[in-house]
């Protein structure tokens, strides 16, 4: 018998959780999952789910989950639906939520990074850990991930399952954007040409794409590009090599501009804020490397999207990220700037080893389908259902 299943599609539009959220929907559908979803989202964004079969219903709710009142009103709705499970896909599980749940854990930043210490951490890293406890089964989204769970909130290691996402295919899909001007075979080199004219980009350049926050290290990217330029200043193909930085709530991060001036190259850094995915990809198809220094990261979805692109990769040995990009990137210590520097002078001057790393990236890529995530994420959602607990 089909069953009713709930999924919170509010972040459909986020950064990373909107991936997951759009790319698991559009999984199910491909593998023709029988059992009828009922997809909670805001009005705004029905046009994400467009195109889905009968079997997907979506449902709109227009309060968000940082609302003091949703810790009510969302279990409320929820309930109302009468459905089998509920999926709560990132680590916002509102205090009332109706059992049987399952939740999707991406990383626990909030715990490690946002607030280490003090009566908000301890209060944070309470409601994660009841909402999780409570729920059938967690999902995490890496083996790093799942450890930190299991070791961090103490959640039984039975009931906590590695399941992969992976990159958008929109980025191995080398078509033109919806708002393309440009149309037949040469569609998507006319689209990345204009792309990069609107921003001016006539130069090579090194990309940094993600969110802005602590964790990701961006003042030692700084510190290493600035090395890298004074290194590479006699050789006339990378004597104008940038550094492009694309991510929102830059603001809120001082350090990250304080970098730059210090490093006095103002006019070798351009931060973007956020851009369009069509807008992203053309971005990570024309740089000459993404690099990635995080200091921790849940999954690390970046640098698959980047070598998903063709792009060679330069990213950091930190927690998750050698579990994903295994040996399809060169990895450098996120603490030293030098080796940073060291291993973006490397791929830009090594024309077998950037050769060689677009290959392996390109296979690493393809290591991680949606097909796979879908079924491995409804299997749980039947055992949870069910009473089976995990599978």
């Amino acid at each position: 018998m089909p069953l009713r299943i709930l999924l919170d599609a509010r972040h459909v539009r986020d950064f990373g959780f909107g991936t997951y959220i759009r790319n698991l929907v559009r999984g199910l559908v491909a593998i023709g999952a029988p059992h009828h979803f009922l997809l909670v989202a805001h009005k705004a964004d029905q046009h994400e789910f467009d195109g889905l079969p009968a079997n997907f219903e979506l449902l709109f709710y227009e309060r968000k989950d940082s609302e003091p009142l949703d810790q009510a009103a969302f279990p409320w709705f929820v309930r109302s639906q009468q459905v089998d499970l509920a999926h709560i896909p990132l680590n916002a599980v509102p205090i009332a939520m109706p059992r049987p749940y399952v939740v999707t854990v991406h990383d626990l930043s909030s715990l490690v990074w946002d607030a280490p210490s003090g009566w908000k951490h301890e209060l944070r890293q309470l409601q994660i850990r009841r909402g999780l406890l409570r729920a059938e089964c967690v999902m995490a989204v890496s083996e790093s991930t799942r450890h930190d769970v299991i070791q961090l909130l103490g959640i039984p290691a039975e009931r906590v399952r590695r399941i992969y996402g992976g990159a958008d295919p929109r980025f191995t899909h080398h078509i033109p954007g919806p708002g393309a001007r440009a149309a037949g075979p040469e569609a998507w080199a006319h689209e990345r040409r204009r792309i990069l004219e609107r921003y001016g980009i006539h130069y090579p350049f090194l990309l940094y794409a993600g969110t802005i926050r602590a964790q990701k290290n961006i003042p030692r990217l700084v510190e290493a590009f600035s090395l890298l330029r004074g290194e590479l200043q006699d050789l006339p193909q990378w004597r104008d090599l940038r550094l492009i930085i694309i991510g929102d709530e830059i603001s809120r991060y001082p350090a990250v501009r304080q970098a730059v001036i210090q490093s006095r190259i103002e006019q070798q850094v351009r931060f973007l804020g956020f851009v369009p995915l069509d807008t992203l990809r053309v971005f990570y198809e024309a740089a000459s490397a993404f690099v990635f220094p995080s200091l921790y990261e849940g999954f690390g979805l970046p640098p698959l999207e980047a070598m998903a692109s063709g792009t060679p990769v330069v990213c950091s040995n930190a927690t998750s990220l050698p579990e994903v990009v295994g040996d399809a990137a060169m990895i450098v210590s996120p603490d030293n700037v030098f080796d940073i520097a060291r291993g973006m002078k490397e791929v830009l001057l090594d024309k077998a080893l950037r050769a060689e790393l677009v290959r392996r990236g390109a296979e690493r890529s393809r290591f991680f389908r949606w097909e796979d995530t879908a079924r491995e994420v409804l299997e749980t959602y039947v055992a949870a259902a069910t009473g089976r607990g995990t599978v």
